[in-house]
């Protein structure tokens, strides 16, 4: 019987492997630029760090974690997210002995949900974390370095929303204005959302349930209950955004489906995603690392889903280098290809991507043979282009044939 990949877990072909590649690659330059460095953590973590971060009530400790006990009897957890796992090392590693951290990473994430257009059990993210800002203009930088890369990247129609989601002081306050809100709705709630209601409220209000968006349209703004302190933050964040050209829409009705976030919240959505069009969100924590019984240290990030942005973005933009296929006829040609200096050498030297054709198969073979492999150019070395210091070159697309110096032809391919 044949044994297929699992429900919510997909196979990342070559196609699309080149397209993450360059993400990755732009994403290290980009994010470089601005003084962030790579950090990579565990895909296992203990199910205590995120049941201590993300919030007990929430979809994803509630019913979407991997979570298995391992044979010592600990229980282990496949991450569901990114950001707790940074902060746990950054605690552990004492990183915060350096004033400030700007940390980046790559990586799958595994939540146990219903796959859909863009969302997958295994899902994969790239995140940024700055801890040790707490200026409102840290935040506007972050955000923009996250428009400029996804600018370089090529998405269009993306909407910036900001919204700010207060503090210890100005949150209860909220939470109570909310609750009074809700409580004449709650036969409209969908059933997590009436489980959960007392407890944390501002679920309701990240749920994508119809029937939640729809009974909290008129909810109690989030803007309308910042403290001073949180106001002035706000305010900031979106005078910075401004001075840097960043163009934005603030939208109070927005907060994150994780706990730990305060003050300054953001979401990136793009059209062609369908109803959860979001591909990238984010915002500041500056109570997590104390959460996790390390110093008290602010902290704004985000993270970028990799398969929703990958769909909104042209393959062929991104996947350039030409594939050429060399072909040598004879033992003399095979020889003058593989030895040490040769012509696959030279080739791949001059930064070209040369597949060798081994096979002992008529001209006619590897010529079809080449075909199906996708080359864009043949090379073709016999016994009269080995005399003549010369190689046969094709343009597969044009059907063009022509011989010539190996010099030229690297210089053709390249052009």
């Amino acid at each position: 019987m044949q044994i297929n990949a699992i429900r919510g877990f997909s196979d990342i072909l070559s196609e699309d492997a080149a397209l993450w590649a360059e993400m990755e690659n732009l994403a290290r330059e980009v994010f470089g630029l601005y003084g962030f460095e790579e950090i990579r953590v565990p895909i296992v973590e203990r199910t205590e760090l995120f049941k201590r971060t993300i919030g007990d009530t929430t979809d994803i400790v509630e019913k979407q974690m991997y979570t298995f006990t391992d044979l010592k009897g600990d229980s282990l957890t496949l991450r569901p997210e990114g950001t707790a796992p940074v902060v746990r090392a950054y605690i552990e590693n004492k990183l915060y002995t350096v004033p400030v951290q700007r940390l980046f990473y790559f990586g799958p994430m595994f939540r146990y949900e219903r796959p859909q257009k863009g969302r997958y059990r295994q899902f994969h993210q790239i995140g940024a974390e700055l801890l040790g800002e707490l200026a409102p203009s840290s935040d506007a930088e972050v955000i923009q370095m996250l428009e400029i890369y996804l600018d370089r990247l090529g998405l269009k129609d993306k909407t910036i929303e900001i919204n700010t989601l207060g503090c210890a002081a100005c949150r209860p306050a909220y939470r109570d204005a909310l609750l009074l809100f809700l409580k004449d709705k709650v036969e409209d709630l969908c059933e997590n959302c009436q489980r959960r209601v007392e407890k944390n409220p501002l679920r309701a209000l990240d749920c994508k349930s119809a029937k939640c968006i729809e009974a909290t349209q008129n909810a109690p703004s989030t803007i309308d209950h910042a403290c001073a302190e949180c106001s002035e933050h706000f305010n900031g964040v979106k005078d910075t955004l401004e001075k840097m050209a960043v163009t934005f829409e603030i939208n109070p009705r927005m907060v994150r489906g994780l706990d730990y976030y305060t003050k300054t919240a953001f979401e990136v959505t793009a059209t062609g995603l369908g109803a959860q069009n979001s591909v990238a969100a984010g915002g500041r924590y500056d109570n997590l690392t104390k959460e996790l019984s390390g110093p008290e240290v602010p902290c704004f990030g985000f993270a970028i889903g990799f398969e929703r942005l990958a769909m909104l973005l042209n393959k062929e933009n991104f996947n350039k280098a030409k594939k050429v296929v060399l072909i040598a006829l004879g033992d003399d040609a095979v020889t003058a290809a593989l030895k040490k200096g040769g012509t696959l050498d030279t080739l791949r030297e001059a930064g070209l991507r040369v597949i060798f054709e081994h096979s002992e198969a008529s001209v006619k073979s590897k010529m079809k043979k080449a075909n199906k492999l996708g080359a864009d150019y043949v090379l073709i070395i016999g016994e009269d282009e080995l005399k003549e210091g010369t190689v046969t070159f094709k343009d597969m697309e044009k059907g063009e044939q022509v011989k010539t110096q190996l010099s030229d032809i690297i210089k053709m391919v390249k052009a």
